[in-house]
């Protein structure tokens, strides 16, 4: 059986966005929560090692923002509704993790979407300035899914696949993060399109994620981005 799509997480799996997430969320703090900025800046936002720890811990940005950065639960939903527009406003470069562009290169004849809790505009700009935008049919940004339905609720994951084909009649899908939460929206997303599909999940271990400690385990674990040509290879 081959692929009919490989859909993709993007902070952590596709990009390397810690410097950009952070200076985002400080920005951020400073609206909904200046209490949380200079001397009183959560630990968890001091260093990409100490940003790397909270992430992959939480699981979801909300229980990240709550448990991590301290903010109440009204902060978290004013914070969340800001993400998007920061995301676009804020200049700081994110770059592809090395080897990334070739494994899409080589795998540009199949059908690519992303599945992010980014914002749509801003991931859409990074793919074309890189030049591999072509072979994404589709995305699917925070902006585009309400707070309920974020992952690792399975809705983002049908959305993609109705904007590629018009359906989600998939036989065989894909998909790749670096969160446990990625892993658990892979299992959602095939128990909601039922028997007849097969959702793959891919744990980007290469971006400081443990995979061997997760409760739910993915298929298979990318230790560093060229094992996924061997991965995505084995079914396309």
């Amino acid at each position: 059986m081959k692929l009919d799509a490989v859909l993709w997480d993007y902070d952590g799996t596709l990009v390397n966005s810690v410097p950009k997430n952070i200076d985002i969320t400080k920005a951020i703090l400073s609206i909904v929560a200046p209490h949380l900025t200079g001397k009183n800046l959560p630990e968890y936002l001091r260093t990409e090692a100490s940003y790397h720890e909270a992430n992959h811990a939480a699981k979801n940005w909300q229980e990240l923002y709550v448990d991590f950065y301290g903010l109440s639960y009204k902060q978290m939903l004013q914070a969340g509704s800001m993400w998007a527009e920061h995301q676009e406003k804020n200049q700081t470069e994110v770059s592809l993790f090395t080897g990334i562009k070739n494994v899409i290169t080589q795998f540009s004849r199949l059908n690519h979407g992303i599945c992010s809790q980014n914002a749509q505009n801003n991931i859409r700009n990074v793919l074309k300035f890189n030049g591999i935008d072509e072979p994404f049919k589709a995305i699917v940004g925070y902006n585009d899914v309400s707070n309920d339905n974020q992952k690792p609720h399975p809705f983002g994951g049908i959305k993609c696949l109705e904007t590629i084909f018009g359906h989600s009649n998939s036989a065989l899908l894909m998909y790749i993060g670096d969160h446990e939460a990625d892993t658990k929206f892979a299992r959602n997303l095939q128990s909601a399109l039922g028997e007849n599909t097969k959702v793959i999940s891919v744990a980007a271990a290469y971006s400081h994620s443990e995979p061997e400690n997760w409760e739910i385990k993915p298929d298979y674990i990318a230790n560093n981005v060229n094992d996924l040509l061997s991965i995505i290879g084995k079914y396309s």
